[in-house]
């Protein structure tokens, strides 16, 4: 299967879960479209698309926490990926590890 060959949303985006490779803690959900995941294919990096931006973002280019891609997969309905990565440093933008921090069960 190619990137393109993904099952897309109306908008051309489908999520992202990514998940560390070893500990396999999931560590944050974001939108790809095609060329996202093209460019995480080539560079083994992460990259997503901003949905408020509306520009692509590369996973610790500015933060440093690059999240280095181990495999990509798809799911049996072809629409959402998972990236197992090895990270860096946290996933999240408040320094957490993961955005997946918070709990409604767990006090």
């Amino acid at each position: 299967m190619k990137p393109e060959d993904l099952t897309f949303d109306d908008r051309g985006l489908l999520p992202a879960v990514v998940q560390d490779a070893r500990a396999h803690d999931v560590l944050m959900l974001a939108w790809v479209d095609a060329e996202a995941v093209k460019r995480t294919l080539e560079t083994k990096t992460t990259w997503f698309w901003s949905r408020s931006r509306s520009e692509y973002w590369n996973k610790g280019a500015t933060s440093g926490n690059v999240q280095r891609v181990v495999d990509v997969r798809y799911d049996c309905d072809a629409d959402a990926v998972l990236y197992l990565v090895e990270a860096d440093g946290p996933a999240c933008h408040t320094g957490e590890r993961s955005c997946f921090y918070r709990s409604f069960l767990a006090e």
